[in-house]
């Protein structure tokens, strides 16, 4: 849980970063003002209140970072630590210091297809300090939303999530957070590891975990949900948040799905609303 608010990250934190083995998150404002969220792992600390990040494939997210320049992140190591913050775009460099210890690290230095290209700079806005997973609010919540969400499936209607999206949201072993706008004007990522789906058309979760974070979040509220395995399958989804109500004794939020987005590279890209697909006619 939140607890301390810094505008420096400690010399310890700024090691913790280093290693290319955490999960990396960063909740950026698209055009429309809605929340997105991607993994990027290559980001680390520059100093105390700089935040970087490499880029090595062209997303939606870098292109939205340099138009709303307020972003949210999330690192978790692999011993389950977590820090969360806000940061704002500054400037982006394609040599430099930080472009070459990037390039050295042995995930690029040894990849015979792509390395960094590009480093993105932001001034870190604040950070909360470390934090450690709920495990056993997680479970009890994960065990509470899979008794619940049986009564919230939404009838009738097209499928929305393809079986293999809808089979991360379901997996109890996957990472699931969420992300929506703040007054401030920054996106903030609220970890929902219990978050499962109803059916393709719903996500739920039960408020057991992380309740007074989730319950900040204004009903009817445009959301983004990101899920992912250890093995880096992942998908992005979009909608409105409905606030939380009662099933079968349980507390539980609601987001219906009204956008669906492959994150995974090397095809980024919408797959709900589909897109039609258009003949190539000039090459």
């Amino acid at each position: 849980m939140i607890s301390e608010t810094k505008n420096e990250f400690t010399e310890d934190e700024i090691k913790a970063f280093k290693p290319e083995e955490k999960i990396g998150l960063v909740a950026s404002i698209n055009p429309e003002g809605l929340p997105h969220i991607s993994l990027i792992t290559s980001i680390q600390a520059a100093g105390p209140s700089i935040v970087i990040l490499g880029e090595f494939c062209k997303g939606k997210s870098k292109e939205y970072i340099q138009k709303s320049r307020n972003i949210g992140f999330l690192i978790m190591t692999m011993d389950r630590k977590l820090w969360r913050g806000k940061a704002k775009w500054t400037h982006l460099r394609k040599e430099g210091p930080e472009f070459e210890a990037y390039n050295n690290l042995p995930m690029f230095r040894y990849n015979a297809y792509f390395g960094i290209n590009t480093v993105h700079y932001l001034d870190l806005v604040e950070t909360y300090g470390q934090e450690g997973l709920p495990l056993g609010s997680i479970i009890f919540s994960s065990l509470l939303t899979k008794i619940a969400k049986g009564n919230l499936k939404i009838p009738g209607g097209n499928r929305i999530l393809k079986p293999f999206a809808e089979g991360i949201f379901n997996r109890l072993d996957a990472l699931k957070f969420i992300s929506w706008i703040s007054d401030d004007g920054f996106p903030v990522i609220i970890p929902i590891l219990q978050c499962q789906a109803a059916d393709s058309r719903r996500v739920v979760f039960s408020s057991k975990a992380y309740r007074n974070e989730l319950k900040k979040i204004p009903k009817g509220t445009a959301v983004a949900v990101f899920a992912m395995t250890m093995k880096m399958e992942d998908v992005l989804i979009r909608g409105a948040f409905n606030g939380f109500s009662m099933s079968r004794f349980t507390e539980v939020g609601s987001v219906d799905i009204s956008w669906v987005y492959n994150s995974m590279p090397p095809c980024h890209g919408q797959i709900y609303p589909e897109i039609p697909l258009n003949p190539v006619i000039q090459f």
